[in-house]
């Protein structure tokens, strides 16, 4: 029998993707930069092999759950209700926040031990921990429960951690430190390069994944830092270092100064990676960013690199766009293509925020634009907007999402890509 070159060519690359994924996933106690590098040299990951997801029997129907503009999380009783009406809807994924406004949502030794503080003092989450119930709830329904580390290095400029810690703040050239989220909000961003923010950040994740039987962990854009930081006498330290005495340009957005600071966060989140696989192998890695273009150029997160360093086993973009020309041409893009081939990839779809609603119609354009395109599945941003933030009432809302959703499937996994690999 002849077999083409394409053909010669796919199965040879398939049976290096498959042989890559199974020792990064077998040995990640071996230091992963290490392992990475010399994979990616060796055996480059293929983008002719698809994961091929039979939708028919696998789809990640996923929500954030925020303790901003809702009160999903400051009740039991709003908490376990939530639940149960996520699952008569047929979610088969919660992202709960547990990293916001300087302070975490679950009892933290690592957070009280650099804040003085082990757990959000806001009224309702006191006494509690929410993450526990949500897990334990969720896991009854038969619901995965990913933690969203939502603030990522970025903090209140009033909170604790701020105001103990203002070395590990990053800065602007001209030596500020705040950046506005919106017109309301002062925020800062710690420094992802300073060694002693690398541990905290590390230690608290290490401790969600070590102490609860937590399904994964995400992250999303905020493990970055916006652009126009950096200029912190650290990093323009470890800049001159490898820049023979040089500072880093003027220009926030010169392409070499963006490249040479994301590959520096590349490099924290290969550490980070193989210590939460160290401390909890089944914890799967998520990540939930912006595209590509957005969260290089302005947050500094080069998630293609990492999706290629094999450092995602999930991936959910937020495409959070009205016109639904926009919203198709940014799951067309080729790094998602690229990434789809590798790992389960999503998209994140706005349901609304308060102030601004988002109708049942172009939800369902959105999900069945996404489905057309043989992608993972879907998450919601978020919880409250699902049902409330709407001109439509909860009950109509909540028909048209149960009809969508219709019937309960599993949630696809790296599994899955393995799977159509060997298959």
């Amino acid at each position: 029998m002849k077999y083409s070159v394409g053909w010669v060519i796919s199965f040879h690359a398939d049976k290096i993707l498959r042989l890559k994924r199974k020792l990064i996933h077998q040995y990640w106690l071996l230091p992963l930069f290490t392992l990475s590098l010399l994979l990616t040299t060796f055996f480059p990951l293929s983008s002719t092999q698809a994961c091929n997801f039979n939708q028919a029997a696998r789809e990640l129907r996923g929500v954030w759950l925020t303790n901003i503009d809702s009160d999903v999380l400051f009740s039991p009783q709003t908490t376990t209700k939530a639940i149960a009406r996520l699952a008569q809807s047929n979610f088969n994924t919660l992202y709960p926040t547990v990293w916001n406004w300087g302070y975490t949502l679950y009892p933290s030794e690592v957070a009280h031990k650099i804040t003085g503080v082990s757990l959000d003092t806001t009224e309702g989450l006191q006494g509690r921990d929410v993450l526990q119930e949500i897990i334990q709830q969720g896991h009854q329904q038969k619901m995965s429960v990913i933690p969203w580390f939502e603030f990522g290095f970025m903090a209140p400029a009033d909170s604790e951690l701020a105001k103990q810690h203002p070395q590990w703040l990053t800065q602007r050239h001209d030596g500020s430190t705040i950046w506005w989220e919106g017109k309301v909000h002062q925020r800062v961003w710690l420094n992802p390069l300073n060694p002693e923010v690398q541990k905290f950040i590390t230690d608290l994740i290490v401790e969600i994944v070590s102490n609860y039987d937590v399904d994964g962990i995400q992250l999303d854009d905020h493990f970055g830092y916006p652009a126009e930081f950096g200029y912190d006498p650290l990093t323009i330290k470890l800049y001159q270092q490898e820049h023979e005495g040089k500072s880093p340009p003027n220009d926030p957005t010169d392409a070499e100064w963006i490249r040479w600071r994301a590959d520096q966060i590349t490099a924290y989140m290969k550490q980070l990676f193989q210590a939460i696989k160290q401390a909890n192998p089944q914890a799967i890695v998520s990540l939930s960013p912006n595209p590509q273009k957005f969260s290089l150029e302005s947050f500094l997160l080069d998630w293609h690199q990492w999706e290629q360093a094999g450092l995602i086993e999930e991936l959910i973009i937020q495409v959070y766009r009205q016109d639904l020309d926009s919203f198709v041409r940014e799951l067309e893009q080729p790094e998602v293509i690229t990434a789809s081939n590798h790992i389960p990839v999503s998209i994140g779809i706005l349901s609304g925020l308060k102030g601004r609603w988002v109708s049942l119609a172009q939800i369902k354009q959105q999900v069945e634009a996404t489905r057309d395109r043989n992608l993972a599945g879907v998450s919601f941003f978020f919880y409250e907007s699902l049902w409330n933030m709407a001109l439509e009432a909860p009950e109509t809302r909540q028909t048209l999402l149960k009809s969508l959703f219709t019937p309960k499937l599993e949630r696809p996994s790296l599994l899955d890509c393995q799977s159509a690999t060997n298959g």
